[in-house]
């Protein structure tokens, strides 16, 4: 399960209406360390002119799971996206980058997505992440 849903929020999506402060204080709540990591990106992005800037810690197994639950989610990744103002990137269990928006054409982008890229960021003790 990738999060922690109150009776509340459980409520508002059985009524059609969820709102975007309430699920992202679900996300915070419930995937710490993935949340913890986007604004953490953010901010650094947002006091430099750099292009990206990228997390590329070794996480424990818990917190690699968050990272894994949140970024794979579309709707988690979205709201972390537009919450933060960046666009994010994965490369693998480990490596997040935050993009300025609107950059997902540039060299930047397209490297760090790359295919050369995600060999280039493989090892062996992360093997089974």
């Amino acid at each position: 399960m990738s999060l922690d849903v109150s009776p509340a929020l459980l409520a508002q999506a059985e009524h059609g209406q969820v709102s975007e402060a309430d699920f992202l204080d679900t996300v915070r709540t419930s995937l710490p360390y993935a949340y913890q990591v986007v604004a953490g990106l953010s901010t650094e992005l947002c006091s430099t002119e750099a292009e990206f800037t990228t997390d590329n810690t070794t996480p424990t197994d818990e917190e690699r799971a968050q990272l894994l639950r949140a970024l794979a989610s579309n709707a988690i990744r979205g709201s972390l996206e537009g919450h933060f103002g960046v666009k994010l990137a994965f490369v693998n269990c480990h490596r997040v980058g935050a993009f300025r928006p609107g950059t997902e054409d540039g060299d930047a982008y397209r490297e760090f997505t790359s295919l050369r890229n995600q060999i280039r960021n493989q090892s062996p003790e992360l093997r089974s992440c």
